[in-house]
């Protein structure tokens, strides 16, 4: 059960790197924008880091949530960047 639930993690952290560099790499929108995922994916997984220091209250807070969140907004960037609609600049 414990090789399932590493793989599974393992899985989610891979997909999670894949999509926030491949929304880092894309052009033709703002800079913030590109690196938005990428940073929240940092962030994620310095917050899940905090387990090791013995703060796993701070780690599921912020680290589960985080990670949902670059994926979400990886996958509607690459959506809208493959099918070719303009989004407004705000």
């Amino acid at each position: 059960m414990l090789f399932v639930v590493a793989a599974v993690g393992i899985a989610v952290f891979c997909f999670t790197l894949w999509c926030s560099v491949v929304v880092a790499r894309m052009s033709g929108i703002p800079a913030w924008r590109r690196y938005l995922p990428l940073s929240l994916f940092l962030i994620s997984n310095a917050a899940s880091l905090l387990r090791a220091v013995d703060r796993p209250e701070v780690a599921n807070t912020i680290a589960f949530p985080m990670t949902l969140a670059v994926i979400a907004i990886s996958l509607v960037e690459i959506r809208t960047h493959r099918t070719g609609v303009k989004r407004e600049h705000v």
